[in-house]
């Protein structure tokens, strides 16, 4: 989770007490100059030994995995591609169990997301999916007859084998026991498919299901049974862990500290997450009747979770009046950070991929490209940071270069295609260098490889000394990752697996009319419903030949970028048939994307622009390797209404995204903001993390707040949430006005705070900064509180090098905050409150508080026509 501070955060005055009035005399030079990374290279790995066995479970939980493969006709490469997406952490418990909360600062209680005895709240709390294959320990058929055997925790396939290891050393990882999928002859590392090199399978790191699809436990060595039960008072309990401390100590701040933050005790599980903890999802096709209780035929892996509650997930352990929780645990549901780990201060809201209709996404050409590429030897090159080779093997080697003529192979019924080029990927096309670097790259989202290869490469937003390590963002370097990583190399070397599953059947299209014959099959296994029923009822619904003339409109206005073949290719946009199959593909998908990936100005979209600024890509940030020279080299928006060091890197560009099942996927827009707010309304109104959004035109909550509309999968609950998104996206003056404030007092407490009994005496004017609810949460985000700290600094020891810098404007304004923050540090809120507008128009990411406006094409159109278009986009 992100750490940034806006002018309202007092952790700033901590800072600023040590910076203005302690430490004037720094060596000014630190102002300038950003802390360098460059760490020696790291000794390379021996080759992997044979993987040891893991011990046979009693329940196969393989199995309802190979019968869902077996159910959508997967290749052996793609099974195993999804089995890795499911199951696959690559390490990352450690990060999400240690680095997370020591490094970051942020505490995830387990306990409360993934607690048993809430099994059937979890996915109207959390929008997590729950395993089919797991149970209530104590109910009929569970194998567990209470809560002590799992710790509280829900009895999964694998467990009788895992939970004896808890407080023990030597679990074998059932990843260990992956059957992998035949060797690509054309592979530099196979020698002709003839020599398996692939790193060992354990490193994949699968352990058990936690009950919940994508989220994987481990058990933990270092568990210590006798102090978690006098801790506890039973080992099923974990209500000591999670206990706020004030209940021990009386002591008031303590209400905002919990056990969690105790790394003294060990809890018996480490979590881990896989991919798929974001894009598993139900089935549009086949949705459960029962979303609690779904079956492995109701979920598919790839069109990603727009229920999910990720941020609040992440930030579970912390109070609602902490800082993280209010700056991060405000997405709408389906909507994360990318970066949020990686914190770029920048608000950066984005909805999760929906994975559809892959094998037709279009690709790009000729783009320069730098990174490590595989090939069967160095030759002559000695230098590692051009050519590497693994260590134990023969010719598995790596060259970094710059080139433009990279391709992508995708296999489809069994048959290699190579596409001349590559993808454009995330919101803005970030991800540029190809696909399979792209999804290796998702795994240092979700945390593995942390401490090897990224951790100490992001800004540490409570660092504010440009002299040391996490000041700002650094590149990590890739290929030293792949050397010091093995979870890097285990999950490298499976890469095609992956991408063979995106391209599978089960990222094809799921469309209305199939969905609803489905449905009346439930009822009457002879029914039928073809697409020309769906047109007749769709006519019935929006007017007579609504169908036909939806096209001619969607041709005329939208197709421009809703469509992945340009008419220099496919012909005039108006008489194009864009449901059309693909005859060459062996599975005759659409032939259509319905969205051409290309990079368009915001300003021109005109939807919520922050996203758009996400920098994480850019020259000298984190993932500057896996962004492309092309990406880096757009033009600046020029008409882009932020500052102008804002606009470089390739920043302000939204992709245009596709529209294949248009239907199954709303709301609307990157942040899901176009369209009802949705919500879970959980039974534990503590889990209840709807909030409210419309506000007037003074940018004040609304008393009167509409309705939320409640999870509903099923496909006409999905068909009437579309619908209603649609009648917002044509009809831009009937959306109200939607802004994201915070929804209890920020707290946070600083300074000295001697003890007088048990009541807390601050010293020095001030122990704990206030900021009321109903402050807007993407200031939060984006205030880029070390430049204001460090031009503060200027202001008082050497205004003549901000003058240079051409900030000589903002001197006069600056010396007269330093001053008064100095005279009366208690007032340090306060007086960064009355400066917000200057705050808000130099040190400021992105200041856009309404979060539905923009992509107002189509609201000209007469009502008809808006009718028309809806009922068109419903059939595709």
């Amino acid at each position: 989770m992100k750490r940034a501070y806006v002018a309202a955060v007092a952790a700033v005055v901590v800072v600023l007490g040590s910076y203005l009035a302690l430490r004037l005399p720094v060596l000014e030079t630190g102002w300038q100059q950003a802390h360098a990374d460059n760490p020696a290279p790291a000794a390379a790995p021996l080759a992997a030994a044979a993987a040891p066995q893991s011990e046979a479970a009693s329940v196969d939980q393989d199995a309802p995995y190979r019968e869902s493969c077996a159910r959508e006709g997967l290749s052996e490469s793609e099974c195993v591609g999804r089995l890795i997406w499911f199951k696959a952490t690559a390490g990352n418990d450690r990060f999400h169990t240690y680095t997370f909360q020591q490094r970051i600062g942020v505490l995830v209680d387990w306990f409360r997301v993934l607690r048993t005895d809430q099994r059937d709240d979890r996915f109207w709390a959390w929008g997590i999916i729950n395993d089919p294959a797991c149970c209530k320990p104590g109910d009929a058929n569970c194998p567990a007859k209470s809560l002590d055997e799992t710790y509280g925790f829900d009895w999964c396939p694998g467990d009788d084998v895992l939970l004896k290891y808890v407080g023990k050393a030597g679990y074998v990882d059932p990843a260990c026991g992956l059957k992998d999928a035949a060797l690509d002859p054309d592979d530099p590392h196979t020698q002709g498919g003839k020599l398996d090199q692939r790193h060992s399978a354990c490193d994949l790191k699968f352990g058990t299901s936690t009950g919940a699809l994508g989220i994987r436990k481990f058990p933990n060595p270092r568990f210590d049974a006798a102090k978690w039960k006098a801790l506890n008072g039973g080992v099923g309990s974990w209500a000591g862990f999670d206990r706020k401390m004030d209940a021990i100590t009386g002591i008031e701040s303590d209400s905002r500290v919990s056990k969690l933050a105790d790394a003294s005790v060990e809890p018996p599980f480490l979590i881990g997450t896989s991919c798929g903890s974001c894009h598993i999802a139900f089935d549009p096709l086949n949705p459960p009747a029962d979303p609690a209780h779904p079956k492995w035929e109701n979920i598919k892996g790839l069109i990603g979770n727009q229920y999910t509650r990720m941020s609040e997930l992440l930030g579970s352990g912390m109070p609602k009046s902490a800082l993280e929780y209010q700056m991060f645990a405000h997405a709408r549901p389906g909507v994360t950070d990318t970066s949020a780990i990686s914190h770029d201060q920048v608000n950066n809201p984005g909805t999760i991929n929906a994975l559809i209709n892959v094998a037709q996404r279009p690709v790009f050409k000729g783009e320069s490209i730098t990174k490590w590429r595989k090939v069967a030897d160095c030759g002559v090159e000695k230098d590692e940071s051009k050519c590497w080779c693994e260590p134990g093997r023969q010719g598995k080697c790596w060259q970094f270069s710059t080139r433009k003529d990279d391709t992508t192979t995708v296999h489809l019924g069994g048959q290699k295609v190579v596409l001349p080029g590559v993808h454009h990927i995330l919101k803005g096309g970030e991800d540029s260098i190809g696909a399979l670097e792209a999804i290796q790259r998702v795994y240092f989202n979700i945390g593995s490889c942390s401490e090897q290869c990224w951790v100490n490469h992001f800004s540490d937003m409570r660092q504010v000394d440009p002299e040391q390590r996490g000041f700002g963002q650094t590149p990590f370097n890739i290929g030293q990752c792949r050397r010091d990583c093995p979870n890097f190399r285990a999950v490298e070397d499976r890469l095609q697996n992956v991408l063979d599953f995106f391209t599978s059947g089960e990222s094809d299209e799921t469309d209305l009319f199939a969905a609803r014959a489905n449905a009346r099959k439930l009822k009457s296994p002879t029914a039928a419903y073809t697409r020309a029923d769906l047109a007749a009822d769709l006519e019935k619904e929006f007017g007579k030949g609504a169908v036909a003339r939806g096209q001619t409109v969607f041709a005329e206005n939208c197709a421009r970028c809703h469509s992945s073949i340009l008419e220099a290719d496919g012909g005039p946009f108006k008489s194009r048939d864009f449901a059309a199959t693909n005859d060459a593909h062996p599975r005759k998908v659409r032939a259509d994307f319905l969205g051409n990936d290309q990079a368009t100005p915001v300003t021109e979209v005109g939807t919520f622009p922050c996203r758009a600024l996400h920098s994480n890509h850019m020259a000298g940030h984190l993932y500057q390797e896996y962004g492309s020279e092309d990406l880096r080299a757009r033009p600046p928006v020029a008409d882009l209404p932020e500052r102008e060091d804002l606009k470089n890197g390739g920043r302000g560009y939204m992709r245009n995204i596709s529209l294949v099942n248009v239907w199954a996927t709303a709301p609307f827009m990157h942040n899901n903001a176009i369209g009802p707010e949705v919500c879970g309304n959980p039974a534990n109104k503590d889990n209840d993390f709807h909030r409210a959004r419309y506000a007037g035109p003074d940018n004040k909550l609304l008393a009167g707040q509409p309705a939320c509309v409640r999870y509903d999968p099923s496909v006409e609950g999905r068909f009437d949430l579309y619908k209603r998104s649609m009648f917002e996206l044509l009809h831009p003056k009937e959306r109200g006005r939607k802004v994201t404030l915070t929804n209890a007092d920020l707290i946070v407490d600083v300074g000295i705070r001697p003890l007088e009994g048990k009541l807390e005496k601050p010293l020095g004017g001030f122990g704990q900064a206030r900021i009321p609810m109903g402050a807007s949460a993407g200031f939060l985000n984006g205030l880029m509180h070390k430049q204001l700290i460090g031009d503060l600094f200027l202001a008082k020891r050497d205004p003549a090098r901000l003058e240079a810098a051409g900030k000589k404007a903002l001197v006069p304004t600056l010396q007269g905050i330093a001053d008064e923050v100095l005279k009366n540090p208690a007032r340090f809120v306060e007086i960064l409150r009355e400066k917000r507008d200057f705050l808000a128009a130099n040190y400021v990411s992105c200041d856009q508080l309404v979060e539905n406006e923009g992509h107002r094409f189509g609201e000209d159109l007469s009502e008809a026509d808006k009718k028309a278009i809806t009922a068109f986009l419903a059939t595709l």
